[in-house]
């Protein structure tokens, strides 16, 4: 009765809290970092991440990924996410696994949480897995999402996990990102984060420059150095574009 009591609360304060208000066309960029903010795209309106990453396992051994999102507004605090990628590798290149999301905005400036999102999302199957290029089993994952804005620096931190139909194992996520201004159009972003998985417990930081050139456009590179366990070394980067609207204004409420 509590928990219900608790989801009852939380769907309450989704519904009547006011949102912040926003250029609808203002990028709202999850790259280049592991972690997600809890803010959502507005209705009608989509916008997409994509970039590449290079991991070096060893000497020999290379893996590069094109991860892609394609995020769409639905409602006033809700976004669809569409992702997958492209992997090339020793093994050849091939289609990665597909995903689908809904980030649900749910508090606003709440205490101690800030703004609060919760991400519930499926991944299929669709890359080959004895080839490396996808895990091989449909999966579902939950994602909790509180973003906390400091002055000029954002803070996001996630805690989630995944797991395989008929839960037998899972493996859990955690972030903890940093981001803001740092000179005119560039900014900054830093990032801890770790997976516990069957490859075993990791850990890494993310650190790289950002520059937005524009409202609706903005650009990322940097690196990502292993503190624990199996996690290899990478290079990446990509870019964010809020495209515009993908519905007419008159079938949304915004």
């Amino acid at each position: 009765m509590t928990e219900l009591k608790l989801f009852s609360a939380l769907l309450l304060a989704a519904s009547v809290a006011a949102a912040q208000p926003r250029d609808p066309h203002a990028v709202q960029p999850e790259r280049p970092t592991v972690a997600t903010h809890a803010g959502t795209v507005a209705p009608g309106w989509f916008e997409f991440e994509t970039g590449f990453e290079r991991d070096h396992f060893d000497r020999s051994a290379a893996v590069t990924t094109t991860p892609t999102v394609f995020k769409f507004g639905i409602a006033p605090r809700a976004q669809l996410s569409i992702g997958g990628t492209l992997v090339h590798s020793a093994a050849g290149t091939g289609v990665g696994d597909l995903s689908l999301g809904v980030k649900l905005r749910l508090l606003e400036d709440a205490p101690v949480i800030g703004d609060f999102a919760i991400l519930p999302s499926v991944t299929f199957p669709t890359g080959n897995e004895s080839r490396g290029f996808g895990g091989g089993e449909t999966t579902g994952g939950l994602l909790l999402i509180s973003s906390h804005q400091f002055g000029d620096v954002a803070m996001d931190i996630n805690l989630g996990f995944d797991a395989p139909h008929g839960w037998p194992e899972r493996a859990s996520l955690w972030t903890l990102s940093f981001g803001g201004p740092l000179r005119g159009r560039l900014g900054w972003t830093l990032e801890g984060f770790g997976f516990n998985d069957d490859a075993g417990r990791t850990a890494a930081l993310l650190v790289g420059p950002t520059y937005s050139s524009a409202k609706w456009l903005s650009f990322d590179t940097g690196l990502i150095v292993p503190l624990h366990g199996p996690q290899p070394h990478a290079l990446y980067a990509g870019a964010v574009c809020n495209v515009g609207r993908f519905l007419p204004a008159r079938l949304t409420r915004y």
